[in-house]
């Protein structure tokens, strides 16, 4: 018997607002970040073949020929074989003749279950752009949030795609690490990009969510969060200190709905200028007098 395909939420990044999000796996198979409670009551399964054939065949019937990206979903879909995957992807190119790219989340323990080559058969199958939600470069925080590696794995999983020939889209969390922390995560942070290269870059702002621990921490008083215009000085130290090779092109956005500015630019060309729309944010957010830490936004 089949399950509704989408009776739980299907999250997916902003830029993948008009693909086709085909679900392969339900929830995420680690599921333990302390700031995160975006499947915490979905109890994780993978596709069958026939739930994923039956969602392909739904959007060829209703669009073949206006499918151009495909989104896998949900939130590690890398956590599936390699030759699962590849079989997924040939039927897809198979069904939609205008299919461009493949595009998906992967979590860093799903990254560094697969090999290089693993990884560049999966691109030259289609799979061309991973989203990998990084977080930090910062050992400690990572070991604080379990994430379930350390610095220098989030690092090798980093430069594991980047070595295979694919694009990588990463995203880190501005405020994760509260007051305490938020040098060394702007640091720690800087320093892995700068090792992995990234074609795209991302920042998401810490949103305290009803269900995550880390809530429960900031109502123990056990972690201090960063007001509106710390979230922004950390981002400014952040990119600061990136310093990718001159011939680079990495995008950069904020364009999340939890952040309170939205920027745009190309690093490294674009720095100078993305340096000083984040101190003119700042100051504005300086301003700001009251702050409600649950919704990220002022009274």
């Amino acid at each position: 018997m089949f399950f509704d395909t989408y009776d739980t939420p299907v999250f997916r990044p902003p830029s993948e607002a008009n693909s086709f999000i085909l679900r392969v796996t339900r929830g995420c198979a680690h599921n333990k970040c302390t700031y995160c409670n975006m499947y915490r009551d979905v109890q994780f399964m993978t596709c069958t073949d026939e739930e994923i054939s039956r969602q392909i065949a739904l959007a060829a019937h209703y669009g073949k020929n206006q499918v151009k990206r495909v989104f896998l979903a949900d939130g590690d879909a890398l956590v599936l074989s390699t030759e699962k995957l590849l079989k997924i992807l040939k039927v897809l190119f198979e069904t939609f003749p205008k299919l461009q790219r493949v595009s998906s989340y992967a979590a860093p323990k799903d990254i560094l279950r697969k090999s290089v080559e693993e990884l560049q058969q999966l691109e030259k199958a289609g799979l061309k752009l991973l989203y990998y939600g990084m977080e930090t470069g910062d050992d400690a925080v990572l070991k604080a949030v379990n994430k379930g590696v350390s610095g220098p794995e989030a690092v090798e999983a980093g430069k594991r795609v980047v070595a295979a020939g694919m694009k990588l889209s990463i995203m880190i969390i501005l405020g994760l690490a509260g007051v305490e922390g938020s040098d060394r995560h702007a640091r720690e942070t800087a320093k892995a990009i700068n090792e992995i290269k990234p074609n795209m870059l991302s920042a998401i702002t810490l949103m305290l969510y009803r269900g995550s621990e880390l809530l429960d921490q900031y109502e123990r008083g056990e972690f201090a969060p960063l007001n509106p215009q710390g979230i922004i000085l950390e981002l400014h130290k952040i990119i600061s200190l990136v310093e990718l090779p001159p011939e680079s092109h990495c995008l950069f956005r904020s364009n999340h709905v939890s952040n309170y500015v939205q920027l745009a630019a190309t690093l490294p060309k674009e720095k100078d200028r993305l340096l000083r729309q984040i101190a003119q944010a700042a100051d504005e957010l300086g301003k700001w007098k009251d702050w409600d830490v649950y919704n990220n936004s002022r009274y």
